[in-house]
């Protein structure tokens, strides 16, 4: 791979400052330093930051169904459960919640140690779609299913749904939507908006991924083929 690349995948910086690095002067490849940021770097090379050689950290990558009680951090100050104690042990690398649930929302949740991975996912220009299944206070009127396809206006800008449906013919209070927006309790305030409470909400899907099967609080590695369809996006 590049040397940048490289570098980053290291975990020494990122793609944009190992350009810096390089054309430093700090970064050798087989005892000699190296100019080039995209040269590439082999398998049996040596590549060394400062005189201290280094390796590219294993990457990992698993989908975690998030109960409700739980928040979205490594560490809380004020004692609450974190999404960190379900998948400790998992793995001896250090991982990260990849965006954010609310403590009381439950689904989907993807961590990893690939940092660029999650930085370009995070993005907004990624336009990442995420899926949602939203259980109502009240029944969810068809006027209203439309403006969430049509869109409106909150405090922070406006806001539409990407595709917005029944979850099921006999019950209306059931909504599945999707979007691509990540601000802050978007799906809970565009419901609020318009008078409605959310009582459950449960992320089914994330930028290609689906929970499929796996029961509330269970977690798994992700499978070669969901690796690619995330890191080809």
């Amino acid at each position: 791979m590049y040397l940048l690349k490289y570098l980053a995948h290291c975990g020494v910086c990122s793609r944009r400052k190992a350009v810096v690095l390089i054309k430093s002067g700090v970064i050798t490849v087989n005892g000699f330093v190296a100019t080039m940021p995209f040269s590439l770097v082999r398998d049996e090379d040596i590549v060394a930051y400062n005189g201290k050689v280094v390796k590219p950290e294993a990457y990992v990558y698993l989908m975690l169904n998030k109960p409700k009680d739980y928040v979205t951090t490594c560490r809380d100050t004020h004692g609450r459960k974190t999404v960190i104690a379900l998948i400790r042990g998992a793995t001896k690398e250090r991982v990260y919640p990849v965006g954010r649930l609310d403590r009381m929302s439950t689904g989907l949740l993807l961590f990893t140690n690939d940092g660029a991975l999650a930085q370009k996912l995070s993005h907004p220009s990624s336009n990442v779609t995420k899926r949602y299944r939203v259980f109502l206070d009240k029944s969810f009127e068809k006027k209203d299913l439309q403006r969430f396809l049509v869109g409106f206006d909150l405090k922070d800008g406006f806001i539409k749904a990407d595709s917005c449906r029944y979850g099921s013919a006999k019950d209306k209070r059931d909504v599945v939507l999707e979007l691509h927006s990540g601000r802050n309790r978007i799906v809970r305030r565009m419901f609020k908006f318009l008078g409605y409470r959310v009582e459950k909400l449960d992320r089914t899907g994330y930028a290609g991924l689906t929970l499929g099967a796996t029961a509330h609080g269970s977690w798994y590695f992700l499978t070669r083929e969901e690796i690619f369809s995330l890191t080809g996006l």
